[in-house]
Formats: structure tokens, C-alpha cells, sequence
């Protein structure tokens, strides 16, 4: 597995957004030390004496957020107040309140924004606590290292969110497919979903993607690129790959389903809000997919890596990390929500309960994962997976008008486009 995420000091501006509401807000790029009690002088376990504690995070992650919080609550003398906030508002929350030294005890991020967020001094330094932790070494270490600032980690892994294929087992045996067997190759994959269009089903279609969603397309087209031994940028993160022959395959396969009609037609205008409800809906059969929405999609589905144009599999280790904000007062209470959170009791107990992926190596090979040989590919396809990081990742790739978007529209939609001017363009934008 190659791991792009690291303590390179170009990963310390990450979020260019962040940056601008923090100076509009007031803030400084601060290393003061953080008000209020230390992390580090909690003891192993924390505190646990009664305190409210205040945790922030994203609307995607909202149920994982609940099961842990109320898990918590109901084994605890300390309470966690769990707030959700729609995940467009998230980075301009998180940027007003660090203006206002308003961020609460512990809160979440998304992968992507961590390294900027720890090098803006917005969550304390956890290294002595994270290394007293006799498992240190079987945590998610793309999640460790995103948090880890001159050796110094930061957050803890909160929800991990991998993406995989999922498939329509129902709509597989009507198509005349094995629903047993995972597409072994793109050629594979767009084979089923030709055959599942040849149904003729009213509102029924061989697949879908978020085609106006550039986070969408990252998640789920860069693991096909990895599962055939491709990469998307350079190891520094400033040169884009993807008009190389493995990221030129996987665009001609979903021209190919797009023009053959087995592409959900709402896909085109799709901008992450509603991206994998036709297939929740049992109108897809079959498309990659965030794992975290096994547990709540309502009918037998199959599960494995993402393939690519020769096989392979991979998948984008996404989710968020978590920490103690550098405004917590109560910081070794916080540690005491954190470390009973990597406990087997969490990470087993609620989480691989409810088919989620654990952030432990150790704990991949659990009674729940054992019961469902789902969640144990799951857990073996996080280690063959990816975390991109680079200077400008949201600018090249995640923002609504992103080169990386105007790239995927012009090879799949519009069948135009120059593939080494729209490449270049990203580039140009890694390495501004």
C-alpha cells in the first residue's frame, strides 16, 4: 500500500479555505498552548467525574457520531452533547468559532482538512496520551499520520469511510449474473451493468456516479486507477497523473456506459447530495459506494474492492480523524471520551456491531466481522487502499468548479475536450 499522506511540511496549508476564514475571523496561525486543562496530564483513561462535554461533527457521519455518543453516555458520568452540521457548512463553523475561541472540547474533520487544521493549532497535541496506548501501533495509520505534526500526533481516527463496489444481489440474478461474484475487472463491471440496463425495468439502471461531484469521483474513480497499479499525482502531490493509459481506460469504460444509456441519467447533474440513492433505492444494480452505508441499505447486497481496467482492488481510506480542540477546558475528560473510543468495547461493540469498519488492525477479525464475510473484506480492503493528500487537493479536485471535474465531464459527457490540457490544468493548480 502507498501511503501519500506524511509530516511533509507542504501538508500543513492543506485546506486554502480554512486558511481565508480563519484570517477573516481573526485568528492566528497559533502554537500558543491551549487554554484550560492538558491532555497529557490526564492519565491513560482520562476523567471521568461527571462533566459535559461538547463534540462537533459532520451530517455524513451523523449515525456513527450517535451510536458512539450514546454508547458513551450510557456507560459514563461524563456526557458528550453531540451536535451535527450539514457537512457544506462544516469548514465555516470550525473557522468562525476558532476565530472566537468558540470550537468545542473534541470535533471532528474530514481526512482531507486534517493536516491544516493540526498546523493552524486548532487541536491540542495528544502524542503523550496516543503513545502510552499499549495498541498504538495496530491504529489507522493514514488517519495517525494526517494529524501528525513534527512527530507530534494530533487526532485520533473517528469513522473510517472506505469506498467499495456494492452490488444488487436481486437485480444481479434477474440480469442472469452470479450474485455470488464480484466484477474481477472494469470490463467486468460495465458488462453487469449493461446486462442489469438489458432488464428493461421502469426506473431501473446498470449503475451510477456523482458525474458533477468532484469529491464523489475522487472517492470512488481513484481506486481503480491504484487497483492497476496506477497512481493520480506525483509522491510530492504537486503533478496530476490522470491522463496516463491506466486513468484513460477508466474514463473510456464510463464514456462507454454513458452513452449506452446503463448510467442513472441523473448522474450527469449529480453534486453529492443525493449520489448513492438510487442505488439505496433499489434502482442501481450495481455502483462503488461509501461501506459506512451497509448497515442501512435495506436489501442483500454483495460487497468488494474497486477494480480496475485489469483487476486489482483498492479503495479511498476516507472518514474523519477526531481531537481536543485547542479551546477545551476540559481536555482530560475529553482524553476519556478518546480513549474509550479506540477501546475493543467501541470500536467492537458499536461499531463492527453495526457493520462499521474499525480503526484497528487488531480488531478487523472480530465476532461481527466473522458473522458478515462483508465487513471482513471490507477490513482487508483498508489495507490495500489510498488517502491523497496535496497543497491544493480541495482546490484540483473537490471544489464545484475543479480542472479535475471539467477533466471527467469533458472525457465521459461531452466526448470533447483536450485530456492533456485538462490534466495540465490541475497540475497547474497542485502547484500554485
Amino acid at each position: 500500500m502507498r501511503r501519500t499522506l506524511g509530516r511533509r511540511p507542504v501538508l500543513r496549508s492543506l485546506a486554502g479555505v480554512l486558511v481565508a476564514t480563519l484570517a477573516l475571523s481573526g485568528a492566528a496561525c497559533s502554537s500558543d498552548e491551549p487554554s484550560g486543562s492538558n491532555a497529557a496530564e490526564a492519565g491513560p483513561n482520562g476523567i471521568d467525574d461527571g462533566s459535559e462535554l461538547t463534540l462537533w461533527t459532520r451530517a455524513p457521519l451523523e449515525k456513527q457520531a450517535k451510536l458512539l455518543v450514546d454508547a458513551y453516555n450510557a456507560s459514563h458520568e461524563n456526557t458528550v452533547k453531540l451536535t451535527v452540521v450539514p457537512n457544506d457548512d462544516y469548514v465555516a463553523k470550525v473557522g468562525a468559532a476558532a476565530g472566537s475561541s468558540g470550537l468545542p472540547d473534541l470535533f471532528a474533520a474530514d481526512i482531507v482538512y486534517v493536516p491544516n487544521w493540526v498546523s493552524q493549532g486548532l487541536f491540542q497535541d495528544l502524542s503523550s496520551n496516543i503513545n502510552g496506548l499499549s495498541f498504538k501501533d495496530t491504529i489507522n495509520k493514514g488517519h495517525l499520520s494526517a494529524g501528525t505534526v513534527d512527530g507530534k500526533p494530533h487526532v485520533l481516527p473517528f469513522v473510517l469511510d472506505l469506498s467499495m463496489l456494492f452490488w444488487n444481489k436481486d437485480l444481479f440474478r434477474e440480469a442472469g449474473l452470479d450474485p455470488e461474484k464480484a466484477p474481477a475487472n472494469l470490463e467486468e463491471y460495465a458488462a453487469a451493468a449493461k446486462a442489469v440496463q438489458a432488464l428493461k425495468k421502469d426506473g431501473v439502471y446498470g449503475t451510477a456516479a456523482g458525474l458533477n461531484c468532484g469529491g464523489c469521483l475522487v472517492f470512488t474513480w481513484f481506486p481503480s486507477i491504484w487497483a492497476s497499479g496506477g497512481q493520480v499525482m506525483s509522491p510530492d502531490g504537486t503533478e496530476s497523473k490522470l491522463a496516463d493509459e491506466t486513468a484513460q481506460k477508466v474514463y473510456s469504460t464510463w464514456a462507454d456506459l454513458w452513452k449506452s444509456g446503463a448510467v442513472l441519467p441523473s448522474s450527469a447533474g449529480e453534486t453529492g447530495p443525493t449520489w448513492t440513492a438510487g442505488f439505496t433505492e433499489g434502482k442501481v444494480g450495481l455502483m462503488f459506494y461509501p461501506a459506512t452505508l451497509l448497515s442501512s441499505t435495506p436489501f442483500d447486497v454483495g460487497v468488494a474492492g474497486i477494480p480496475g481496467p485489469t483487476g486489482g482492488a483498492s479503495t479511498f481510506v476516507g472518514g474523519d480523524g477526531i481531537g481536543v480542540s485547542k479551546d477545551s477546558k476540559k481536555a482530560a475528560q475529553a482524553w476519556n471520551f478518546l480513549s474509550w473510543m479506540m477501546s475493543e468495547d467501541a470500536q467492537v461493540e458499536v461499531l463492527a456491531k453495526n457493520k462499521d469498519v474499525v480503526s484497528r488492525s487488531d480488531l478487523a477479525n472480530n465476532k461481527y466481522a466473522a458473522e458478515d464475510p462483508r465487513l471482513v473484506t471490507i477490513n482487508e480492503v483498508a489495507g490495500k487502499g489510498d488517502t491523497p493528500v496535496a497543497l491544493n487537493f480541495q482546490q484540483a479536485f473537490n471544489a464545484p468548479n475543479s480542472p479535475w471535474l471539467t477533466l471527467i465531464r469533458n472525457q465521459v459527457l461531452n466526448g470533447s475536450g483536450d485530456l492533456q490540457k485538462d490534466n495540465g490544468e490541475i497540475t497547474a493548480v497542485l502547484k500554485q
